[in-house]
């Protein structure tokens, strides 16, 4: 409600006190006598209810809530109760006729201004002038300070802006000054301390079509001024809701917390860990803690253990020395705290409690340091040495034969040559050249092995009388392997045991391998390992010092054509892997006019040609990719029609030939392969061949179980101790444990 309404309300209001003022004045002047004065000043708040009833804004419809605003604004231009005893407390006394004359006339003007001014607003209500209203305006904001106090002023310019319209309800809820004294009713005062019933008070409005009872009204109350009042309501409405907003978060906070930790006892320990933001320490503790603490107390007693004697500490040297000997008999080999020794909390205690008074005594920063880095470098030059050890005993457990073994080869041999030569053949030596039928190349000196593979072949195979194993072992082994499957013929399949020996066509002029091999370089490096020379002191050729790249069975695969010139395809079968499905589909693979099918074995940045080959040579990077994908020896067929077409063999007497003196590439089989099947390799699914099973321990089980032939390339082979046991049982299920040569030799599971 802008302040040009309320000065229109003021001017009617005006105009109704003076006239009541004279009517007040000439009355109290006749009834002096008769009535006392506190009925008079009852009388004149009468008379001021009962003349502003029927006034209403110029520019505002009539209405009952506006009826009720002007009778709040009424009382609020009443005078106090001290104003008025001084106002009437005496008077003149007029002669009767004067007073006659006007108790008649004031009565006429009263009803005369009355009359005008309603018609006034009636003539504004429909359609007022703006010039009248304009002077009425000015008129009244003249006047309009000098009729009401600043506080009164205040109440009502607060009390329409904040709390809507204005009602005699409001002035018993606002603190207002000790002058607003209300007579005529009992005194009500309102209690700003409970928050919620003023809020209740303050919130009830006056229903359409009802007028308040000026009883009502009536109330005598002290209250502080109105704006603090709300205020302070606004505060404590605001701080009830905010403790509940916390509340009700803090228990959100709780819920979420609890299905946290329950969500985390849920994921697997190997995912995430037992380090969880949500985690319980009396649920999350590290396993290996106290090892750890015990290990970094043991590395700090030295470097104080040595700083105490350099600064001659006698007595601080000896308790670390003692304390040091403990903290490491409890520790042990322990390497998680349920491995440690019942008196590992107690050394814990008493090393650290020394460990304090030595850095209160001896700690220098860059002394300490200086320590530290010195046993840093000494631990790595001792684990380069570990490591370098490892490597060469790891290598040798991996290429030597284990006693079962021999035991088991021996006395196969034994029994082989006493037999008769009538019972040394095997049958069905027919189908040795037969081409029809499925022909698989086996090179091996392990008979254990070599079983392994025909047994699990033949197990899986739909028709094992097609399938022909074609044998070659060394002299050491021929009859270690012919007695083994004449004894224990592989269904019927047809076996063929061949010595590499009795290959006549194989020697030094025509195989550069074989003259290579007795070359004094290579003696030297495989028969003077006492005396080491440049070649055979690095740690990098320790794989290659192998007895293996001695015997012509590792190069062998190079001269199939040689070994069975009237077969058209033949697969060949490492003697370190495991047969698992029928392998016949492979006869039937398209190579496309390549010579070797094989299953590649590139990633994105290994087993390319530059992990084999030497690119810094020119032969090697003007022929050959760098990038291009190797493959895998293992599970190859080979199509030996093409093979001869386009003289495979010569091709790798070629590349042997210019690596003589080892510049091309290491020791193996494997990067003369890849040159020599450079361009005529065709890659075969990646399901019918899984490597890895000798050094990777993450192969997949689905992967393995999926595969057509598994392969344990590399040193960890399932017939030694250092296999991997998780994938020995794929190996060790082919094997028969019953039989009483491997009881003997005590080849058990």
């Amino acid at each position: 409600m802008s302040i040009c309404r309320y000065a229109s309300v003021c001017w009617d209001a005006s105009v109704s006190l003076l006239v009541v003022f004279l009517t007040f004045c000439l009355r109290i002047t006749l009834y002096s006598l008769l009535f006392p004065l506190h009925h008079i000043h009852s009388l004149v708040i009468s008379w001021t209810f009962t003349g502003n009833e029927h006034q209403k804004p110029p520019n505002s419809p009539r209405s009952p809530r506006n009826s009720t605003r002007f009778d709040q604004m009424a009382v609020k231009r009443g005078l106090s109760r001290a104003s008025i005893h001084k106002n009437s407390g005496g008077g003149s006394r007029f002669p009767l006729s004067i007073l006659i004359l006007l108790s008649l006339l004031v009565p006429s003007l009263f009803f005369f201004g009355g009359g005008l001014h309603t018609a006034d607003r009636g003539d504004l209500s429909t359609g007022p002038s703006k010039k009248n209203v304009d002077w009425r305006e000015r008129l009244a904001l003249q006047h309009f300070k000098s009729l009401f106090t600043k506080e009164v002023i205040d109440v009502i310019a607060t009390s329409t802006s904040d709390m809507g319209p204005l009602s005699l309800d409001i002035f018993k809820k606002k603190n207002l000054s000790a002058s607003w004294k209300f007579i005529g009713t009992e005194t009500s005062v309102v209690d700003t301390s409970e928050p919620n019933q003023v809020a209740t008070v303050v919130g009830q409005d006056i229903p359409k079509g009802k007028k308040k009872n000026s009883s009502d009204d009536h109330a005598q109350f002290i209250v502080k001024p109105a704006d603090l009042a709300r205020r302070q309501l606004r505060e404590k409405r605001r701080e009830k809701r905010a403790s509940e907003l916390v509340h009700q978060d803090k228990e959100a906070i709780v819920k979420l917390e609890n299905a946290a930790i329950e969500h985390s006892k849920s994921v697997d320990s190997a995912v995430m860990g037992r380090y969880s933001i949500w985690r319980r320490e009396n649920e999350n503790e590290n396993s290996d803690s106290t090892v750890r603490l015990m290990r970094d107390q043991i590395i700090m007693a030295r470097v104080y253990l040595s700083i105490a004697k350099m600064k001659n500490k006698v007595d601080l040297y000896q308790q670390l020395q003692v304390r040091l000997k403990e903290s490491q008999q409890a520790l042990g080999e322990a390497t998680a705290d349920s491995n440690l020794h019942h008196s590992a909390p107690a050394r814990v205690e008493s090393i650290g409690q020394v460990l304090s008074k030595a850095r209160e005594q001896l700690y220098d920063c860059k002394l300490v340091t200086g320590k530290l880095r010195a046993m840093l470098q000494s631990a790595s030059e001792h684990v380069r040495s570990l490591k370098k050890q490892s490597t060469f005993l790891s290598q040798l457990a991996a290429k030597t034969i284990p006693n079962a073994i021999h035991c088991f080869s021996m006395r196969l041999t034994i029994e082989y040559y006493l037999l008769p030569p009538e019972k040394r053949k095997f049958p069905r030596s027919e189908n040795l050249e037969d081409p029809n039928l499925y022909h698989y190349a086996l090179f091996s000196d392990n008979v254990l092995a070599a079983s392994v593979v025909v047994n699990s072949a033949v197990a899986n195979s739909k028709d094992s009388s097609k399938h022909v194993f074609h044998l070659v072992t060394d002299k050491l082994n021929f009859g270690a392997m012919n007695m083994w499957f004449l004894l224990n013929p592989p269904g019927k399949a047809t076996i063929q045991v061949e010595n590499v020996d009795e290959f006549q066509w194989l020697n030094s002029s025509y195989c550069p391998v074989l003259r290579q091999l007795e070359s004094a370089t290579m003696k030297e490096y495989y028969f003077k390992a006492g005396h080491p020379t440049k070649l055979s002191s690095s740690a990098s050729n320790l794989k290659y010092r192998n007895p293996k790249y001695l015997s012509m069975l590792n190069h062998l695969r190079f001269y199939l054509p040689q070994v069975y010139p009237k077969l058209n395809k033949i697969l060949f079968l490492d003697d370190d892997i495991v047969v698992q499905k029928d392998l016949t589909g492979l006869w039937s693979v398209d190579l496309h006019g390549k010579v070797n099918g094989a299953v590649e074995t590139c990633g994105e940045s290994f087993h390319r040609f530059d992990k084999y080959l030497n690119f810094t040579n020119p032969h090697i990077a003007r022929n050959f990719d760098p990038n291009a994908c190797g493959w895998a020896y293992g599970m190859n067929i080979f199509d030996l029609k093409e093979w001869k077409r386009r003289d495979i063999t010569g091709i790798y007497h070629k590349w042997q030939n210019m690596n003589e003196d080892r510049v091309l590439w290491k020791l193996g089989t494997l990067p003369p392969g890849l040159i020599t099947f450079y361009g005529l390799t065709h890659p075969l699914e990646k399901s019918w061949h899984v490597l890895g099973l000798g050094y990777n321990p993450t192969v997949g089980r689905s992967e393995i179980e999926n595969a057509a032939v598994i392969h344990y390339n590399g040193n960890m082979k399932p017939w030694l101790e250092l296999a991997m046991t998780r994938y020995r049982s794929y190996w060790i299920k082919y094997i028969k444990h019953d039989h009483p040569y491997l009881r003997t030799c005590k080849l058990s599971e």
